[in-house]
């Protein structure tokens, strides 16, 4: 069977697999990740840790701790946060990096944690960013960073795997920021929600790592899961100049490098890939997202002549603030000055960044323009510290988010651009760059292949779950349900809420009429990306408690899925089932009693109803796993149980 990147080298770092089993898309199983990344939220995976009665982290290597998001916050509370999180890395002997080094992600890169065709996690969403050196990295939630910790893995669904196919070559002046700007603003009906996109194509060798990594960060506001670039002569040339200006250490080394030119893996030939978007880099043009969505986009072209007023411009971040970000910054604000009335923000990635910054005179030309410096870190891209949009006012910014309230008040307006974009307009005062270059432009559809004859494999029952499960389908067919519909926001913070009040209270916001419809033991069928929004866990818990037996979608938010298995909650997807159901019962009631029975054989993989059978892609091992014992805490007790 021919296999993408991404199921490669999923297949090095899968744990407890059948038998010759090949990794593909669709497969449930245990991954031990080569890293786990966490920052400030360490603080709250501890007492995660703690409670599940880990004495030690399974493999302390494993573990990469940084500080980066709160860096500006010198209260005391903060700083003995900070302090705590400190103390218990170095009693676990993990790797620690302290506020100040940098952003945990560009750190991961730097210091070689995101190696080149290895699998990495963090408890945080833009671990997308390492797939721009050829690394499958991908988002975990807290829970699962735990379990990583106390056991050495956590559980994975493979995502379906799309191809982005980039030809031709970059204009001067465009940048990888353009790049993803136009994919998100272009494709923006959720073409690759939840996906891997791996990128190919003869395009890739006329871009740089930085490009690379940029485009790879943002595949998060794409909507996808990871986003992954090839292993080139590129890559290799960039781990030669991290080891020649920087030195080596067990990551980086010339042994290491030199196996990896001659190891590298690539895609098979023919293999399978679920959707295909093409993209002529030379067709991509200084572009800008918003204001307040990645899914609207225009080009300068358009932009010039509205000449958008700004009060507050950034070049902070993980996705854009590294020494080549700077620099164009820089070349561009050279003998000039920040325009009146504007505050322009930066923020090096690293401190690494910073100093090479400050040695090319990049920085000092920056703040010589009126720029503000900010210490390494998230900062104003997260909302916290200094500098943030009030009311009213208007941001233009080199950060990978632009959601409402994101970087201060929901009453701002927030732009993203690239750092050549942000600094011709911190000069100019409003949305500005010097660009006359504006062909009639047409984009390539996505192209959607017939799904994949997947290779049959049988389904062992473990103990403890259950061979076949039978329900009344409760149909609800809204898509896009979020997890404040299935669980009012007003209740998450009420710690003392019981399982009781929790079903109680269950599906509030979507329909009134849900607690007199649902009975104890209903199967609910859901529309597409069920459970999207916040990641409360209690969206998961509350249908749990009010009895229902598992939940079908079309799809589902990857956090909610996330939550779902970690809580012992059961989750389907079957996109034909909804379908169906929706094409019969239509969408006049937001919640149909069909008082039809659906019957589901997890041995074949299938579900029966109205004499219909739909397939569905096998729960294996993991899936059961965590099902048959309650969830993720439950599991990873018992594994520490089994290893005393």
């Amino acid at each position: 069977m021919n296999q993408t990147l991404t199921e490669k080298i999923t297949q090095l770092f899968a744990d407890e697999l059948q038998p010759n089993q090949k990794i593909q898309s669709g497969n449930f199983i245990y991954i031990c990740p080569a890293y786990v990344m966490t920052h400030d939220n360490t603080g709250a995976i501890i007492p995660k840790f703690n409670a599940i009665g880990a004495q030690k982290i399974h493999n302390p290597k494993q573990v990469v701790i940084t500080l980066d998001h709160n860096v500006q916050d010198k209260s005391e509370k903060n700083l003995a946060k900070y302090k705590k999180i400190e103390e218990f890395a170095n009693k676990m002997g993990t790797h620690f990096y302290p506020a100040g080094r940098g952003i945990g992600h560009q750190i991961m890169c730097e210091e070689g944690f995101a190696w080149p065709g290895t699998m990495v996690v963090a408890s945080d969403s833009h671990s997308n960013m390492y797939g721009g050196l050829g690394c499958l990295g991908t988002p975990i939630v807290r829970t699962d960073a735990a379990a990583v910790w106390a056991t050495g893995k956590t559980w994975w669904k493979v995502p379906p795997i799309a191809k982005v196919n980039l030809y031709g070559k970059l204009n001067e002046g465009v940048s990888g920021k353009d790049v993803i700007i136009t994919l998100c603003g272009r494709y923006n009906q959720d073409e690759v929600l939840n996906d891997v996109i791996e990128f190919t194509g003869e395009g890739i060798k006329n871009l740089s790592i930085d490009d690379r990594l940029t485009i790879a960060n943002m595949t998060t506001e794409w909507g996808a899961l990871a986003g992954v670039f090839p292993i080139d002569e590129i890559t290799i040339e960039w781990l030669h100049n991290r080891l020649n200006n920087y030195g080596k250490n067990e990551r980086i080394n010339e042994e290491k490098i030199s196996k990896l030119e001659y190891e590298k893996l690539t895609a098979d030939v023919d293999a399978y890939y679920s959707k295909e978007i093409n993209l002529d880099l030379s067709s991509v043009l200084p572009s800008v997202s918003g204001p307040d969505t990645v899914k609207r986009m225009e080009t300068m072209c358009d932009l010039k002549s509205k000449k958008i007023k700004i009060n507050k411009a950034y070049l902070v971040s993980c996705v854009n603030s590294r020494v080549g970000d700077l620099h164009e910054a820089a070349e561009i604000m050279r003998g000039k000055k920040v325009a009146e009335g504007v505050e322009f923000y930066i923020a090096a990635a690293s401190s690494q960044v910073q100093k090479e910054s400050e040695l090319k005179g990049d920085w000092n030309a920056l703040i010589e323009a009126g720029a503000i410096p900010l210490p390494p870190g998230c900062g104003p891209c997260i909302g916290l510290g200094i500098g943030l949009l009030k009311d009213g006012e208007v941001g233009i910014s080199a950060t990978n988010r632009n959601y409402k309230g994101r970087m201060g008040s929901p009453k701002a307006h927030s732009y993203l651009a690239s750092p050549a974009v942000v600094a011709t307009s911190a000069i100019a005062g409003y949305i500005d760059y010097v660009w006359e270059y504006c062909p009639l432009i047409t984009y390539e559809e996505v192209k959607v292949n017939s799904p994949k004859e997947k290779d049959k494999i049988s389904v062992d029952i473990i103990p403890g779950f259950p061979n076949e499960i039978k329900g009344n389908i409760l149909f609800c067919y809204q898509d896009n349900l979020n997890t404040d519909g299935i669980y009012p926001g007003k209740y998450t913070y009420i710690d003392d809420f019981t399982p009781e009040q929790q079903a109680q209270v269950a599906m509030e916001n979507y329909d009134t009429e849900f607690q007199k419809i649902a009975k104890d033991g209903d199967i609910i069928v859901g529309g597409y990306n069920f459970g999207t929004g916040s990641s409360r866990e209690q969206a998961v818990t509350a249908l749990k408690y009010k009895g229902i037996k598992l939940v079908i979608a079309g799809s589902f938010s990857e956090t909610y899925k996330r939550n779902a298995f970690n809580n012992g909650f059961l989750l389907i997807e079957i996109p034909e089932l909804v379908n169906d159901i929706k094409a019969k019962y239509g969408t006049e009631k937001l919640t149909v009693n069909t008082g039809q029975l659906i019957t589901i054989d997890f041995e074949k993989s299938n579900a029966s109803f109205n004499n219909k059978v739909y397939e569905f892609d096998p729960l294996g091992k993991a899936a059961q796993e965590l099902i048959a014992v309650g969830g993720l805490n439950n599991w990873v007790k018992k594994k520490l149980i089994n290893n005393n």
